[in-house]
């Protein structure tokens, strides 16, 4: 008993530390918030039946990071991605929610490699050397990614405003 209550509060502690940057890792690379949800769930099961102890709070985070974001790739991977639905389902489809805002739709809309390093960088606080680390990337790699997809959502959001007339 005393066993299955401190399972329930690790499973407690993990949930309420990692299922939001799970969730919010999963959507920039899937654009999905069911598919988001799907993986969120995924990792923190992995997680939780893991049966390594970490180092640390950093190195438990950086697992979390690098876990998600190959389980995304999975996905993206898969034939399940790329079927497609006839057009009887159409109508009963939801329409898209309102962004939040042009600088997170500008960023959504970015490749997968800016747009991994500009969310863990900018949304996470990962430094280029973490991100290195954590992608399997070389620094400069994502020093590049980053500075590539600064630039990209630069033109974006600029040509937005001009469009504005801001």
């Amino acid at each position: 008993m005393e066993t299955r209550r401190a399972n329930e509060v690790e499973a407690e502690r993990l949930v309420g530390a990692y299922a939001d940057l799970i969730l919010r890792l999963s959507y920039t690379y899937l654009k999905s918030t069911h598919d988001a949800e799907d993986i969120c769930q995924t990792v923190l099961l992995k997680l939780m039946g893991a049966p390594a102890r970490f180092e640390g709070p950093e190195h438990e985070r950086a697992w979390v990071v690098r876990t998600t974001a190959n389980a995304c790739k999975d996905v993206l991977r898969s034939g399940h991605r790329r079927r497609t639905v006839g057009l009887e389902a159409a109508p009963d489809a939801a329409a898209p929610e309102e962004p939040e805002s042009e600088v997170v739709d500008a960023v959504m809309a970015l490749p997968c490699k800016y747009r991994e390093a500009i969310y863990l960088h900018y949304y996470e606080g990962y430094s280029i050397r973490e991100i290195a680390k954590l992608t399997g990337r070389s620094e400069s790699a994502v020093s590049a990614h980053l500075s590539r997809g600064r630039a990209k959502l630069r033109t974006m959001l600029e040509g937005a405003y001009c469009e504005q007339g801001v």
